[in-house]
């Protein structure tokens, strides 16, 4: 047991975990937007993550596909972009500037110089010309409402110029300008993903010029989404928020201090919550279980994991890469994965054993069968395979 304040124990925290996740039946949510801004960001860089983990929260999960491309593409109340650790994410529009200024901005202008340096190796034009080229194509995309790059560059050609990265590397390729500089363009907070050409499953998206929104204070901007954060995700350790965030030590400790973020004690050491969330919290009536998608920002949202996931649950359940596939929980920690077949049929798998019984294997398979329910002819494969998932889905 760590120092701090009052000491919170691994099952006060699963008890958390399973009310503000909106895990347990009786916490699910109404809507996608209250699901998105419960968790504060859903993963977006697998499209299909986003849907399966609102999905997995709902009271009314037959109405998931519909509801969630509805807040993200007609009401545009959720927006996908880029967000912390360099990492494309869902987040309300209200918090759109919050995270532009807290974690974009930074990343911004590394991005935009290090495209420039390529192009300056390759022998391209200049800033200049790359400027005028990007205000071309943002006039563009703003009559057009949304577009992929080639429809962009039926606009303005430009685009299609190529340069070579990396030359004389073993890596080395080719770019076309409308590629990188729709990622820049991303990133500055200047576009966003908009509706994809195919089914919620397809990884290929139409761009939208990214809603208005103030620029604010990067100080002001991270205490407010740290303060979100840890309103859900609360007790953290200062790893697990660095970690999240991909800030600084010195931006957490400060947002931290901002917050009036009041301290407790956890088995990891010293972890935090936000002030007055000191006490004690009771966990849901009755037990539950849940199936969560690869890349589920509850599976994700901790970097210190050990008390909902075991260690030796991680090489069955992670890529090379630290992305975690589909993952079955029961009472607030990871017990196995589950995969979907090329017939449609969820199929899973029970890792951890301990105390775990029918009534646990019973409340999966219900669990399985709701998830089969709302995804009906869709098939589902993970952007990031994980080695359970690929033996499941009968890929190996």
């Amino acid at each position: 047991m760590g120092g701090g304040g009052r000491y919170v124990g691994v099952a006060e925290r699963r008890a958390r975990l399973a009310l503000r996740q909106l895990l347990a039946p009786v916490a699910r949510g109404d809507s996608p937007e209250e699901v998105a801004g419960t968790l504060v960001a859903l993963h977006g860089s697998d499209p299909a993550t986003v849907h399966l983990a609102v999905g997995a929260r709902l009271a009314d999960s037959a109405r998931t596909v519909a509801e969630t491309e509805r807040a993200l593409y007609t009401d545009r109340s959720l927006v996908r972009m880029h967000g912390m650790r360099h990492t494309v994410f869902v987040f309300p529009t209200d918090l759109t500037a919050v995270v532009h200024a807290s974690t974009g901005l930074t990343v911004a202008g590394r991005e935009r110089a290090s495209l420039l340096k390529d192009m300056a190796k390759a022998g391209a034009p200049d800033a200049a010309w790359l400027k005028d080229v990007e205000e071309s194509a943002l006039a563009a995309l703003a009559r057009r409402g949304q577009a992929t790059a080639a429809e962009l560059a039926e606009d303005e050609p430009r685009l299609r110029e190529k340069f070579v990265y990396s030359a004389g590397k073993s890596y080395e390729g080719v770019h076309t300008v409308s590629t990188r500089l729709l990622r820049v363009l991303g990133v500055e907070g200047k576009v966003v993903r908009g509706r994809p050409l195919g089914s919620w499953t397809s990884s290929q998206f139409r761009w939208a010029v990214a809603p208005p929104h103030p620029e604010l204070d990067v100080a002001e901007a991270q205490s407010v989404l740290l303060g979100r954060w840890l309103a859900a995700c609360g007790p953290a350790t200062e790893a697990d928020l660095k970690w999240w965030t991909g800030w600084k030590v010195t931006d957490v400790r400060r947002a931290l201090a901002a917050i009036g973020a009041q301290e407790v004690s956890l088995d990891e050491g010293v972890g935090y919550v936000v002030d007055g969330d000191v006490e004690p919290v009771a966990g849901p009536d009755g037990p539950w279980a849940a199936l969560l998608p690869a890349l589920d920002p509850t599976a994700m949202g901790w970097r210190e994991r050990d008390w909902y996931l075991a260690p030796e649950l991680r090489p069955s359940l992670f890529d090379y890469s630290g992305n975690v596939g589909p993952t079955v929980w029961w009472n607030g920690r990871v017990v196995g994965g589950w995969a979907q077949r090329p017939d449609g049929e969820i199929v899973w798998r029970l890792l951890d054993k301990d105390g775990v019984g029918r009534e646990a294997e019973a409340a999966v398979a219900a669990e399985a069968e709701r998830l089969r329910g709302w995804v009906g002819a869709a098939k589902v494969t993970p952007r990031f395979r994980t080695p359970l998932e690929k033996e499941l889905a009968g890929k190996l």
